[in-house]
């Protein structure tokens, strides 16, 4: 019986490095159009929510005359 963990052969400090490389690219899922479209509304609904805020808490700090 051949011994398989002796077998295989140790990769090199270049291969180690172009594994990290493709590894990280592969980790990425691509974004679909559907998402990047969820992700603009739904910072374009916060920047919203933030402008109106601020513009309510200015006319409560205004002084009435």
């Amino acid at each position: 019986m051949n011994n398989c963990i002796s077998d295989r052969r140790i990769p090199t400090a270049a291969e180690r490095e172009a594994l990290k490389v493709f590894r990280d690219t592969r980790a990425e899922a691509p974004v679909s159009e559907h998402e990047r479209e969820q992700q603009a509304f739904h910072a374009n609904r916060e920047r919203l929510k933030a402008e109106r805020i601020a513009r309510e808490a200015a006319a409560n700090h205004k002084p009435k005359t």
